[in-house]
């Protein structure tokens, strides 16, 4: 083993996964990054937050006054709270639609205002699938402008895909040497 390989971090990895097809296109993308970080030895959990029942915030400002950090929704947003202060990296993954990420990726991203910054996550990356190429502007402002940025994470890197590059193998392969390379 080189000096490097000893000095190299083993991260616990949350993606959170705002897909809702299961099988689709982010779905691929989601398992190249994931497989790619397992060969080199992290730890990945990823969340399909489009299949849980996540509702939107509701602005109530009670995990901020009498809740503690809790919010007053009880659903399957716990899943996400209870890895949120544990991850060392988490990685935002997303269709496009309507040049956004899923509505489903935006109701859990606000529904940590309950938690706030992350505790370890110190990187971060963002997966972005569409079927189109061109249509990333508006996802990267918000993973850039906001989310990295007020976590104050090194940004990893931002992983697009369009049309027939979602499946393919360079790009799926592009994917885990990412990961074998953090």
């Amino acid at each position: 083993m080189s000096g490097r390989d000893k000095e190299r971090e083993i991260m616990d990895i949350l993606v959170l996964n705002g897909s809702p097809r299961p099988n689709g296109n982010t779905a691929a993308l989601v398992c190249a990054f994931a497989g790619g970080a397992r060969e080199a030895g992290h730890a990945v959990e990823v969340i399909d937050v489009a299949a849980l029942d996540i509702a939107g915030c509701k602005g109530c400002e009670f995990c901020h006054t009498r809740g503690d950090g809790a919010c007053v929704q009880r659903d399957d947003m716990e899943q996400v709270y209870a890895r949120w202060n544990e991850a060392d990296m988490l990685v935002l993954a997303s269709p496009v639609y309507y040049g956004s990420f899923s509505g489903q990726l935006h109701c859990a991203i606000h529904r940590t205002y309950a938690l706030g910054v992350p505790e370890r996550a110190r990187k971060m990356a963002l997966i972005l699938s569409s079927g189109a190429a061109d249509v990333y502007a508006a996802s990267e402002r918000i993973y850039h402008g906001f989310i990295q940025g007020y976590f104050g994470a090194e940004d990893c890197g931002v992983f697009t895909a369009a049309g027939a590059e979602n499946r393919s193998s360079a790009k799926l392969e592009e994917l885990r040497a990412f990961d074998r390379s953090l």
